[in-house]
């Protein structure tokens, strides 16, 4: 069965960093494009950034994020990360990240493209 564990969230002061990691059981992670999303309480699900299968490599990252936030995968681990810095108060969300066989690019899975696999969130609280 492919699943998907974020781990790495917790409490965190403004202006600190998190790295979040994504690790799959039961597949190789370097055939799928994954993307991290968050979701806010009261807020719709955000598409933050993502990274296309292995072949390709390439990234691509919403606005919101762009300059904070780093993805990368690590072929070894079948593992891919959210390296997290500069976090504001507004971060606050459970963060997801979700995997599907390239159907289409980067960018369009951050906008909102359907994913096949989805873990279950860790939640990234920050706060003095």
């Amino acid at each position: 069965q492919l699943q998907l564990v974020e781990s790495g969230g917790g409490l965190v002061q403004p202006g600190g960093s998190l790295r979040l990691s994504c690790a799959a059981s039961g597949f190789s992670l370097d055939f799928y494009a994954i993307a991290w999303f968050r979701q806010a309480p009261g807020k719709e699900r955000e598409g933050l950034s993502c990274i296309s299968s292995r072949d390709d490599g390439s990234t691509h990252y919403a606005d919101s994020v762009k300059g904070r936030f780093t993805i990368s995968r690590d072929h070894a681990k079948n593992t891919v990360y959210l390296q997290m810095n500069t976090l504001e108060p507004e971060d606050t969300a459970v963060y997801y990240c979700a995997a599907d066989l390239p159907h289409t690019y980067c960018p369009a899975y951050v906008a909102g493209y359907a994913m096949a696999y989805w873990g279950k969130g860790t939640l990234v609280t920050v706060s003095s």
